[in-house]
């Protein structure tokens, strides 16, 4: 199939939501599922249309309580088209009179094309080619082109192509039972080639309206009504055909919200949209071109590994979730794109997957999602004052307005019970929007943003944690009480009469990190804004001094031996027996649902879902953690960094598809036999869905992009860092070579190229001023714009300790 196509041949009804998924066409203002366009919602497909930042609010009652859910909106679909011939039954999307069938990505072009044959009940045998895109050129805009053939048969071929209100956010099992209808039908109707419908959801108010041009070209329309029902509305056109003739039907779609910029109303806006949009030919000639800029800019070549295609497919869903078309809109990172509706398309932590590898690329887009977060500090700040703490709480889970979505209850579908949701205690989300924040300035140098949008959230959320720390007199330490790591499986301690945990150490380490960050903050910008700044938060030398005593004295618990304790307590918690239930369940991924159902909780066992402790090893060079411990009063043995990512990866159950691509990193010195292994299996996690059906409800979009971020920072050891652009490249044995652009400090197009030798760094000319790199931890060579330098690095005479980044002398 080669690196730039996915290909499906044949109907498979238990993978067709796999296929939906990943065959999701988007362009960052929204993006529509690969289902057939004759397709309706049951067991087998769902057709979903998804717009970035579009969430409606409904009300249910769940296990005797009422809860209100806040989703994104699952639009009005615009696929539909479907033909029969004579008076025969209309195509569906069953495998009922199927001769052949496939179905094909072009990832490089982003095109779905599907080619089938069928035989209705009277044995007449017709042939179908589509091909579908959502316009990158055009966010507005998606397309739909058949051609249907005659092969044994003449007489009349009625085509029915239409717009369908009636959808619900029903995509995922085990959320039936909530409310689901979120949108009101307000208006359809139709002018000469093209019908429109305007829905409204039920309490955002938001109006998403569709409009559709319906054309034909091969054969003469003998008859074209327009019929409707309540939330639905088609054309009906007829043509005569002879055996062997073919008709091409082109179905061009505009699609605009009252969310909208610079629209005179959002039906109106839809309406000339479509009837101004150019022929298939056109557009998609646009959309490639569109496309091809894309990537050009993100390039990311693996060498000749077969990782190559899925390398380009993960890339190829990052970017259609969040693209250039994203700058300017007010909207987040989905941790499932806009492919479903799992996680109801709420915002998580999983931009810290997803921004440290877009900001060497697209920064102009990072700005634009960080800028999500900026509006809604008033939320966090709100959020904060309502727990009765100073600074900014961002919420575990986010949508329209910046409140807190995360739910109360989750239902285990292994057990049918829905069970108390504490994950809103999982309160180092805003420790990744400031981790996000400082990675941008250190790629772009955006001072500018600093000072007006960055700064103020970095301090902000520095101020919660200061305030949420507790001093504790007798060991002249400060704690963090009541959180919850990453790990998720941990909520408490056994016995505990109150959800949360006591000095997780990834969040008080990165709790730290953010208040020398804030301080560093305060240092950097410029005297009147920091004046300003200060005025306007009311932050008193009082107040900066306590970010600074609270940065040397959080606590960090350790075991005996040196391994850095994920939580107090972790270590008298009992060893779970890996071994057996592995032998009874096989895949034991999801371990807390098997142990609720068996009466008991993963809060009594050294188990985790995904990476806690690791986190930091991800994050943060061996030297910047080292450091960091060391100004908190630790002393951290190099030797206890393998020590410790031996212990929890054994204590693992990859519950999550983030856990491959953490234990990849944090392997990638120590082990990179191993670390390439993680590589391969985070790669595999979408593609072939091995958290068993999840997939099916929209991407992993935080393991995609990590993915991604391994072959470009990981294996490069590529850190912006202090005005200095570090590399250190040690390639696992599987990869052969690594090819990128990069944008760095206002140079475009900067060519970097590694192989198992070394790297070269090439820039194109321009007027920026030259970059300074560090290569393999040699000196720094300052490289002018239009130069190009190798640099030969040294063989690593063993494994470095994970985690570490920075080579010595070479």
């Amino acid at each position: 199939m080669g690196a730039w196509l996915l290909r499906y041949d044949g109907v498979d009804p238990d993978g067709e939501r796999l296929r939906e998924s990943l065959c999701t066409l988007g362009n960052g203002y929204f993006a529509t599922r690969g289902a057939a366009p004759e397709a309706t919602a049951d067991a087998v497909h769902h057709p979903g249309t998804y717009v970035a930042g579009c969430y409606d609010r409904l009300t249910s009652t769940v296990a005797g309580r009422t809860t209100t859910n806040e989703d994104l909106v699952n639009a009005p679909n615009w696929l539909p088209l479907t033909f029969r011939a004579g008076d025969g039954e209309w195509f569906g999307s069953g495998s009922a009179g199927l001769l052949d069938h496939r179905q094909e990505l072009d990832l490089r072009r982003g095109v779905l094309t599907r080619r089938l044959r069928h035989r209705d009940a009277a044995g007449r045998d017709t042939a179908v080619e589509q091909q579908r895109l959502v316009s990158m050129d055009d966010p507005h805009l998606a397309a739909l082109r058949t051609v249907i053939r005659a092969e044994n048969w003449s007489g009349t071929l009625e085509i029915r192509s239409g717009l369908d209100g009636r959808v619900r956010n029903d995509g995922v099992a085990r959320y039936r039972g909530l409310a689901d209808a979120h949108l009101v039908i307000r208006s359809t109707g139709t002018d000469r080639d093209v019908i429109w419908l305007e829905a409204e959801t039920v309490t955002s108010a938001v109006r998403i309206a569709e409009a559709a041009r319906t054309t034909v070209t091969g054969a003469a329309v003998i008859r074209r009504e327009t019929r409707g029902e309540p939330g639905r509305i088609a054309h009906h056109l007829t043509v005569t055909l002879r055996r062997g003739d073919a008709v091409i039907v082109e179905k061009v779609v505009a699609l605009h919200t009252s969310r909208d910029r610079a629209t005179d109303g959002t039906l109106a806006a839809a309406r000339s949209r479509a009837e101004r949009a150019p022929a298939f030919a056109e557009l998609c000639e646009r959309h490639v071109l569109a496309w091809d800029h894309l990537w050009r800019r993100a390039r990311l070549d693996v060498g000749r590994s077969a990782a190559q295609r899925t390398v380009n497919l993960h890339m190829f869903h990052l970017l259609q979730t969040v693209s250039p078309h994203t700058v300017g809109l007010d909207v987040g990172v989905p941790a499932r794109g806009l492919h479903g509706e799992a996680y109801r398309g709420h915002v998580f932590w999983d931009e810290l997957f997803v921004l440290p590898f877009l900001g060497l690329r697209f920064p102009d887009v990072v700005r634009a999602l960080l800028l999500y977060r900026w509006h809604r500090l008033p939320a966090a700040r709100e959020a904060a004052r309502e727990a009765g703490y100073a600074g900014a709480m961002y919420p575990w889970q986010s949508g329209g307005d910046g409140r807190d979505e995360t739910p109360r209850t989750h239902f285990n579908p292994r057990s049918g019970r829905w069970l108390p949701d504490n994950s809103r205690l999982q309160r180092h989300v805003g420790l990744a929007v400031a981790f996000n924040i400082w990675q941008y300035y250190e790629a772009t140098g955006d001072l500018e943003f600093l000072s007006s949008h960055g700064a103020e959230m970095l301090l902000e959320i520095a101020r919660f944690w200061a305030d949420l720390a507790t001093f504790d007199a007798s060991s002249g330490r400060y704690d963090i009480r009541g959180v919850m790591g990453p790990d998720e499986y941990h909520d408490a301690l056994p016995g505990a009469a109150a959800p949360g945990l006591t000095n997780n150490a990834y969040t008080n380490v990165m709790a730290a990190w953010t208040l020398c960050r804030a301080l560093d903050v305060l240092a950097l910008l410029p005297s009147e804004r920091r004046a300003e700044l200060l005025e306007r938060l009311g932050l008193e030398p009082a107040e900066i001094a306590r970010l600074e005593d609270v940065s040397r004295r959080l606590r960090v618990p350790f075991h005996a031996d040196g391994v850095i304790s994920q939580f107090e307590g972790y270590e008298e918690l009992a060893e779970f027996d890996w071994a057996g239930y592995r032998a009874k369940y096989g895949d034991i991924r999801r371990l807390d649902r098997i142990l609720e159902a068996e009466g008991d909780t993963p809060n009594r066992y050294k188990a985790s879902k995904q990476a806690d402790v690791l986190m930091l090893f991800y994050l943060l060079s061996a030297d910047e953690l080292t450091a960091l411990l060391d100004r908190l009063g630790y002393r951290l043995d190099r030797a206890a960094i393998p020590r410790t990512v031996r212990y929890y990866l054994g204590r693992t159950s990859h519950g999550s598809t983030l856990s491959a691509v953490v234990h990849a990193w944090v392997l990638a010195r120590s082990d990179r036999a191993a670390s390439w292994r993680f590589f391969l299996e985070a790669l595999d996690g979408d593609l072939h869905d091995v958290q068993g059906g999840t997939t099916g409800e929209g991407v992993h979009l935080g393991a995609m992009a990590g993915t991604l971020d391994l072959a470009q920072r990981c294996y490069t050891g590529l850190e912006p860092r202090g005005d200095v652009l570090r590399l250190n490249p040690r390639l696992p044995p599987g990869l052969p070579g690594l090819g990128m652009e990069l944008r760095y400090r206002g140079h475009w197009g900067i060519r970097l190229d590694a192989d198992h030798r070394g790297v070269r760094v090439g820039l194109r000319r321009s007027a920026q001023p030259p970059i300074r790199m560090v290569v393999d931890g040699g000196p720094v060579t300052t490289i002018p714009a239009g130069r190009t330098v190798w640099f030969a690095t040294s063989a690593p005479a063993g494994e470095h300790a994970a985690g570490e980044r920075t080579a010595g002398t070479g």
